[in-house]
């Protein structure tokens, strides 16, 4: 016999499609949301209509906004001159976060892939490439993962950005704070070593 409701059993399922949440986490979501005032649901419900009409990609870096251009590239406080790639929208909240970025970005939405059938078509490289080609990008900053398709990434957009007259960086990465340098991994390091910065001392 099953004691579920079936309206309960279609949310949990709904709920269990979003990526990291299992089965358990779904049904203790979906219970959760049963025992709040039926206002409540409704109001999410209403949300996550609104979401897909309410939202856009921005013309210039296509981030998530609801304007275009998005906030970042409207803000005439960013350098529009420095452009940092990014894969995803999680990895510029990340880095906003910081506070420590000035300029604006470009996402691609995804990474080199072949095995997947992810190449530079899939993702917005095209785009990249031509907002270099016009001249008012002086830098490019890529802060894609460390991961092998990441680096791949990485690896492809310096080889195409070759011979543009634009600055080319790489997301410096390397030893965290409070972390013993002996229990670092071997690429870890050697990151580490090869973005080493010039104290300025003698």
């Amino acid at each position: 016999m099953d004691v579920v409701p079936p309206a309960l059993a279609r949310l949990i399922e709904d709920l269990h499609r979003l990526p990291g949440i299992g089965r358990k986490t779904a049904t203790r979501l979906a219970l959760h949301i049963l025992r709040r005032p039926a206002a409540e649901a409704r109001d999410l419900a209403r949300d996550l209509v609104d979401l897909h009409g309410a939202i856009h990609l921005c013309r210039n870096c296509f981030a998530f906004s609801e304007k275009d251009p998005c906030v970042i590239c409207g803000d005439p406080g960013r350098d529009p001159a420095l452009v940092c790639v990014v894969e995803e929208p999680a990895d510029l909240m990340a880095i906003e976060k910081t506070g420590a970025f000035k300029g604006q970005y470009h996402l691609l939405h995804g990474v080199l892939s072949p095995m997947d059938g992810i190449g530079p078509e899939e993702i917005r490289i095209g785009a990249l490439l031509s907002r270099v080609k016009k001249g008012t990008v002086a830098e490019v900053l890529i802060a894609t993962s460390s991961t092998v398709p990441g680096e791949a990434t990485a690896a492809y957009l310096i080889s195409r950005l070759q011979g543009m007259q634009v600055k080319v960086t790489r997301l410096a990465c390397g030893i965290p704070m409070g972390m013993d340098i002996k229990y670092a991994d071997d690429v870890t390091l050697a990151r580490a070593i090869e973005s080493r910065m010039d104290t300025g001392k003698p």
